[in-house]
């Protein structure tokens, strides 16, 4: 790999250089195990000493590439890609958390890491505390313990859209000595790269626009390697690991600690294993990534524009319009468009709302985003239908909102069949 490449280039040349001979495209190895002749060489595998395949669950060479392209596009020092979003959020967070520890979070989460923030890693003794993102620096301070373990936040808030002021978020996390963690899902490496803005760690579900075609459940965690893990407060970093005899992580892989942890240590113990088949499409999904978000933005943008003079909607969100809350932070951290999700206030609340998702035609009713194909959803009534009413609101999740995931079609079409749907919900 070239490092100057630019990431355009990296989607899709990064992370796998054939040798002569050697396939050109990454080759699905859809096996659980490999080969040795050397006892020996198995022996190093196993304790951390030369790097290779000897399990899926822990590597895999068709995984491996998907991770170093990720990696690579990211500007990080290492990747780990995982079963699902959701596997690489809660290991993201117990790699560095145990009971008795905590977490500080902006409330504006997806449903799902809400609700895994609030209920299920709580049962495991790791507490959160939810903080508006807006509040004063000096307000989300009081929510840290001498425990707090990560500060963690999204890029583009889901499905509040809320911008990540990250010079605020980063300069709290440098001054408690905490890593900042970053859901980057909806910004993709292509729109935004966390590290270049202070965060300490980057997680993606590639279940959304890394794969791009609504084929495969997966997550990745990226390492950007610029966290000091042995400020003293990390000791699972850098005392021995008795299970890897006395091995000391920082001691021994230096910046890539955290995320050579997580795969020998956690996913060695929890399993969260992509299959062989989903890495190998979420590589082919990098490969056309900066041309779809490129696309998904456009057209996101001007059905924003479309649906804010609209007769039958009252209010838009979008960060690429001047309206939006976020519109001056979306220009200096996301300057290449704002992704493909909007959301909107349908004049006629919940009521009009069914009528207009059962009115389209082009647009699905899926509980999906960052699809190719565009979708709609209700949040309140679906992917945030476990939380309170309260808990909602605080993730930025009003009665009548309706989410759309604009996809690469002819941004006209989009637009017409929306438009038709809109005349039938004020039936």
């Amino acid at each position: 790999m070239d490092k100057n490449w630019k990431i355009e280039t990296l989607a899709v040349q990064g992370g796998y250089e054939p040798k002569s001979g050697e396939a050109r495209i990454v080759p699905i190895v859809q096996s659980t195990t490999f080969k040795y002749d050397s006892a020996d060489h198995v022996t190093r595998l196993f304790d951390l000493e030369e790097p290779g395949f000897f399990y899926t669950r822990l590597g895999n060479p068709t995984t491996d590439a998907f991770e170093q392209k990720l990696a690579q596009m990211e500007g990080g020092v290492g990747a780990l890609a995982t079963s699902a979003g959701q596997a690489a959020t809660t290991m993201a967070l117990l790699n560095i958390c145990q009971a008795g520890q905590h977490v500080v979070a902006a409330s504006t989460l997806y449903g799902g890491t809400y609700n895994l923030f609030a209920c299920t890693l709580p049962k495991m003794g790791v507490e959160v505390t939810f903080v508006d993102p807006e509040a004063s620096a000096a307000e989300i301070c009081k929510a840290f313990r001498p425990t707090t373990r990560a500060l963690f936040a999204e890029t583009i808030g889901n499905p509040g859209l809320n911008v990540l002021d990250f010079a605020k978020f980063s300069a709290i996390a440098q001054e408690k000595q905490v890593p900042l963690i970053v859901d980057s899902t909806f910004a993709t490496p292509y729109l935004c790269r966390p590290f270049e803005h202070g965060a300490n760690i980057v997680i993606h579900s590639a279940t959304k626009y890394i794969d791009g075609h609504a084929t495969s459940v997966g997550g990745v965690i990226v390492d950007g390697g610029s966290f000091n893990w042995a400020n003293g407060r990390y000791p699972e970093l850098t005392e021995p690991d008795e299970s890897y005899h006395g091995l000391q992580y920082v001691k021994t892989f230096g910046p890539a600690a955290y995320i050579v942890k997580a795969r020998v240590q956690l996913m060695r113990d929890l399993g969260m294993t992509p299959s062989p088949f989903n890495s190998f499409l979420f590589n082919q999904g990098l490969h056309t990534l900066p041309l779809r978000m490129q696309r998904h933005s456009e057209n996101a943008l001007a059905v924003a524009k479309f649906l804010e003079t609209h007769k039958s909607v009252s209010w838009v969100c979008y960060p690429g319009l001047a309206s939006h809350p976020s519109h001056d932070r979306a220009r200096k951290y996301l300057p290449k468009g704002c992704s493909g999700v909007l959301t909107f206030g349908i004049k006629g609340g919940s009521t009009a709302g069914k009528k207009f998702m059962e009115a389209t035609r082009l647009i699905a009713l899926v509980v999906h985003v960052g699809d190719a194909r565009s979708c709609v959803l209700h949040p309140a009534s679906t992917t945030h239908r476990q939380l309170s009413e309260e808990q909602q609101i605080s993730s930025g999740v009003a009665p009548d909102l309706i989410r759309l995931s604009v996809g690469i079609e002819n941004v006209d079409d989009i637009i017409a069949d929306i438009d038709q749907a809109l005349a039938v919900s004020q039936k």
